[in-house]
C-alpha cells in the first residue's frame, strides 16, 4: 500500500520548504537563518514576563488591537491598514489565497525567496518566474502587467539586493488591477520601505516580519501593510482558519518591541556597521561581496568553489547557508552576525583558502 493512499489532491501536489540546516551544538557559529546577532529589547522580556503571570487560561486577542495600534503608529497608519499573523510566513500564506487566483498566472523572480513556488503549487496558481538581471538585480519591467498579481522580496532574497523605491511604485502602477506585494522581511536594513506608499495606492500589499530587525523569531509575529480592503479580505482568510492565530506572550513581546524605539534603532545601526565592516574583510580576502541591503551578505571567492567552502566551514564549527540553484550555486549567504563572529568566520576563511 503507498504512503499517500489518503492524501489529498493538494497535499500530494504539496513541495514544502525546506529551512536552513538546524544544529544542536552550541560550539557552532550560527550564520545560516538570518536571525538577529542580539538579543531583543530587555522591554520584551519584561512584557512576555508579566504577560506569563496572568490570564493564560484565557484565549488571547482575536483582533490584537494593541499590536496593531503600536504597529499603526511606527508607520503612521490607522488600524484597519494592519494586519498581524503567526510569522509572515502565515501572512503570506493567507495573501496567495486572498488574492491570487487559480489559472491566473502571478510573477515573481526566478532566484528569490523559496516559498513562494511552494505557495502556488500549494494553492494551485500557475506562476511565471522571471529571470534577474545579470547582475542578479530584479528588473522591474519583468513584473509589469501580470495577469495574476506580483510578489516579489525587496531587498531581495538570498541575493541581499534592494530594489529603489521609484522602482517599486513603477510595478505597482503597471498593475493596477491587480494586488502587488512588498515582502519587506529585511527592509529595515535598507533604504526605505514602501509602507511609505499604502496611503497611494490601494493594490500595494506590504509584509513584514518581526523575526529579523526585532530579534523576535522565536514569537513568529508577522503583519502586514495595506488599504482597509486588502485587510479584511486578510481577516476573512485568517478567521476561517483560526481566529486566535497569535498567542498573549507573543502579542505583549512584539508590541513592547515596537514601542522600545531606541533600542530597535541601535541594534540595526549595529548590524549595519557590521555588515559594511564584515564586506571590507572579505573582500579583502578576494571575495565578491553583493552590496547587501540586509543582515546577510552573499559572497563568493574569485577561485574557490562554494559548496566546498561551505563544507569546510562546517567542518570548522561554522554554518552558512549553500544553494544548489542555477546561477547563485557559486555563492554563500552569510548572516552578520557580531564583530567577533564575523571576525572569527574570515580567519577560518583564510585558513582554508591558504
Amino acid at each position: 500500500m503507498t504512503t499517500d493512499k489518503f492524501w489529498s489532491t493538494m497535499a500530494k501536489r504539496a513541495e514544502p520548504y525546506v529551512p536552513g540546516l538546524q544544529l544542536n551544538n552550541p560550539d557552532i557559529i550560527k550564520l545560516n537563518t538570518n536571525e538577529n546577532a542580539y538579543p531583543p529589547s530587555p522591554k520584551v522580556i519584561e512584557a512576555i514576563k508579566d504577560a506569563a503571570s496572568k490570564d493564560l487560561q484565557l484565549y488571547p486577542s482575536p483582533t490584537a488591537d494593541r499590536l496593531k495600534e503600536s504597529i499603526a503608529n511606527h508607520y503612521s497608519l490607522s488600524n484597519d491598514q494592519v494586519f498581524v499573523g503567526n510569522g509572515s510566513d502565515e501572512v503570506l500564506a493567507f495573501s496567495f489565497m486572498a488574492f491570487f487566483e487559480p489559472g491566473e498566472t502571478i510573477k515573481y523572480p526566478n532566484i528569490t525567496y523559496s516559498f513562494y513556488p511552494v505557495y502556488a503549487k500549494l494553492f494551485d496558481i500557475p506562476f511565471e518566474e522571471v529571470p534577474l538581471n545579470d547582475d542578479l538585480t530584479i528588473e522591474p519591467e519583468s513584473l509589469f502587467q501580470s495577469d495574476g498579481g506580483v510578489i516579489f522580496p525587496n531587498p531581495n532574497a538570498p541575493t541581499s539586493l534592494y530594489m529603489p523605491l521609484a522602482s517599486v511604485e513603477a510595478v505597482i502602477q503597471a498593475n493596477e488591477n491587480k494586488v502587488v506585494i512588498v515582502d519587506e522581511a529585511y527592509v529595515d536594513f535598507a533604504e526605505a520601505s514602501a509602507a511609505s506608499l499604502v496611503n497611494k495606492y490601494k493594490n500595494l500589499l506590504v509584509i513584514k516580519t518581526t523575526s529579523k530587525s526585532r530579534a523576535l523569531a522565536g514569537l513568529r509575529v508577522g503583519y502586514a501593510l495595506g488599504d482597509q480592503s486588502l485587510i479584511k479580505a486578510l481577516i476573512r482568510m485568517k478567521d476561517s482558519f483560526n481566529s486566535y492565530t497569535i498567542d498573549r506572550l507573543a502579542l505583549a513581546g512584539a508590541t513592547a518591541s515596537f514601542e522600545d524605539k531606541d533600542y530597535f534603532n541601535q541594534t540595526t545601526e549595529k548590524i549595519v556597521a557590521t555588515r559594511e565592516r564584515a564586506t571590507k574583510q572579505l573582500e579583502a580576502i578576494r571575495f565578491d561581496v553583493l552590496p547587501s541591503a540586509t543582515n546577510f551578505l552573499f559572497i563568493r571567492h574569485d577561485t574557490e568553489n562554494a559548496a566546498e567552502l561551505y563544507e569546510k566551514l562546517l567542518e570548522k564549527n561554522i554554518l552558512v547557508r549553500y544553494f544548489d540553484v542555477p546561477l547563485v550555486n557559486n555563492y554563500l549567504r552569510v548572516t552578520v552576525g557580531t564583530n567577533e563572529q564575523m571576525d572569527e568566520l574570515v580567519h577560518k576563511l583564510k585558513e582554508i583558502i591558504e
